[in-house]
């Protein structure tokens, strides 16, 4: 991509999450990738907001995931992290949700994870897995150790389609297990100049796939 085209996909990144947070549902009433639950689950979803998101990608998804997984326990938790508009934040957000995982896995021995991310969460996730991506400053990677427990990733509007990687080719290690999703026209994952197309993934039927995908996943580990 052109250092031209790559500006224009750095500023829609900024503009188009503000925009999603303007006209998505409040943050008190939107539904959210949800809260640790108490105890041990057979899965949890793990998922990282986008930019200014009040959860209009996660929650659909980690919804559509408990209905895929019925008859299984799933608990959710959203990556705690700040998910500022200058992108400064997914580095941090990388540390939380490698903590996290890191700690829920010590404590329940027998509980596998769901990775997700939209748009900057999307780059959280790349931190996570050990993918560079020159955005959000220094993350910290799952241990290796623990990437048995991780049964699938999904992201939405990943920036790094900017840089020409994505997950499923830049990571040996969690490639087969992952997913992404790229609406036609966004520009934060390369592909046009639709800045509402990043926008859509909550309503376009992405989350649904996205979901059956991550259960596949994970009633196969």
């Amino acid at each position: 991509m052109t250092s031209r085209k790559r500006i224009a996909a750095f500023t829609a990144i900024a503009v188009g999450c503000a925009v999603g947070a303007l006209t998505a549902a409040s943050p008190a009433s939107a539904a959210s990738p949800a809260s640790a639950a108490t105890g041990c689950t057979d899965v949890q979803v793990v998922f990282a907001r986008g930019t200014l998101d009040p959860g209009i990608v996660g929650g659909p998804f980690a919804s559509a995931v408990k209905k895929d997984l019925a008859g299984k326990t799933v608990s959710t938790y959203a990556v705690n992290y700040s998910a500022d508009i200058l992108q400064t934040s997914g580095g941090a957000g990388s540390k939380d949700m490698t903590d996290h995982v890191k700690q829920v896995a010590a404590q329940c021995p027998a509980t596998k994870f769901i990775l997700g991310g939209y748009s900057q969460g999307a780059t959280v996730v790349d931190k996570s897995l050990g993918i560079p991506i020159l955005l959000g400053g220094t993350g910290e990677a799952i241990p290796a150790t623990l990437a048995p427990r991780i049964s699938a990733v999904v992201v939405f509007g990943n920036p790094l389609a900017i840089f020409g990687g994505h997950i499923p080719t830049a990571s040996k290690v969690y490639g087969a297990r992952s997913k992404e999703f790229c609406n036609g026209g966004d520009p934060v994952c390369a592909n046009g100049f639709n800045i509402l197309a990043h926008l859509e993934y909550g309503t376009n039927g992405a989350t649904t796939k996205a979901a059956q995908f991550a259960a596949d996943k994970a009633k196969a580990s």
